[in-house]
């Protein structure tokens, strides 16, 4: 529960939403992200009439919710992003950020990002801070330090603005955002895997230093292809670029029963099948067709657990993104 802070009357508050996510889509590493409308993160902040420039951390959510959530600002990646944000607006006011968690940490559906970006959208619009989509998703980003060890945009940017995002950080950060396809739904399993601490920092130790120039010319293609094919709105087209021999091929061992999940998906007609993000979940791709995608969901749930392991599957659609409540 939250605790109650009475050292301090309170001024204005405001509270934002922001859903979970998945990355790179197969071949877009660091590069793709979709906002997925299944769990999301609530962040309540409140000024406070002191101005020491502290910010005070407050965590409620499912107890059930594993690993637990860090209340050290400097671990948070609500924390870190609103410091951030306070730093370079000059706010010199105490904040309180109540964090209520619905995206669960560690299965690779954004948690940390939902955190970030609903936290600096409800700063932003509390103190009239005039900042830019753009510039939110930077400081949204400050807040992956604590999970990733490192800053990177995909899921705070499909977070934050909802729908398919392409992420381009050099020589200067631009988003593209594209409205996925109506009929694109997405079935999602999160299997009951332990998770490591500072999970994708292990997923990303992984992956390989050296990549056969083939291998980086079919993965450019594939990308291509996933971005014309939700340009078109084009499912199928979606689905043929899901193809990735990089990234796909090196964490797959890291998610025990991946090749029959995937296996058993595709067999119930699924499009595409590929791991969100750092994993452990997986997802996979389908159209409007309820049966089917029911079907798709079961048989994921089902090569998860022929595999030794439990596991949920939902069937769900792409988010609007992050929002003022």
């Amino acid at each position: 529960m939250i605790k109650n802070i009475k050292s301090s009357k309170v001024d204005e508050s405001c509270e934002a939403i922001a859903p979970s996510s998945t990355a790179n889509i197969g071949p877009g590493f660091d590069v793709f992200g979709l906002a997925i409308d299944l769990f999301y993160d609530k962040v309540h902040v409140r000024k406070l009439e002191t101005k020491t420039g502290t910010i005070r951390l407050n965590i409620s959510n499912n107890p059930d919710l594993n690993p637990k959530i860090p209340t050290d600002v400097d671990s948070n990646s609500a924390g870190l992003s609103v410091r951030k944000l306070c730093t370079d607006a000059g706010i010199e006011y105490d904040i309180e950020l109540s964090v209520f968690k619905g995206v669960p940490p560690g299965y690779g559906l954004g948690s940390s990002a939902a955190s970030a970006v609903a936290a600096v959208i409800a700063v932003n619009h509390l103190f009239k801070t005039g900042y830019s989509k753009n510039q939110l998703v930077e400081f949204a980003a400050e807040g992956e330090l604590a999970s990733a060890g490192t800053r990177h945009f995909d899921n705070v940017a499909a977070s934050l603005l909802g729908g398919f995002v392409i992420v381009k950080t050099s020589p200067r950060l631009e988003l593209i955002r594209i409205q996925p396809p109506k009929d694109l739904s997405i079935m999602l399993v999160i299997p009951e895997l332990p998770i490591p601490k500072r999970k994708t920092e292990v997923a990303r130790s992984v992956l390989p230093n050296f990549v056969p120039l083939a291998n980086v010319v079919h993965n450019v293609a594939s990308a291509s292809t996933v971005v014309s094919g939700f340009y078109q709105k084009d499912l199928r087209l979606i689905a043929n670029g899901i193809d990735d021999m990089i990234v796909e091929p090196a964490r797959k061992g890291l998610i025990k029963g991946y090749d029959a999940v995937k296996g058993y998906a595709m067999r119930e007609g699924a499009l595409a099948v590929t791991i969100s993000g750092a994993g452990p979940s997986i997802i996979a791709l389908g159209d409007s067709n309820k049966d089917r995608n029911s079907k798709i969901a079961s048989a994921m749930e089902r090569g998860f657990l022929d595999s030794g392991v439990n596991a949920k599957a939902y069937v769900c659609a792409p988010s609007l993104g992050a929002n003022i409540v």
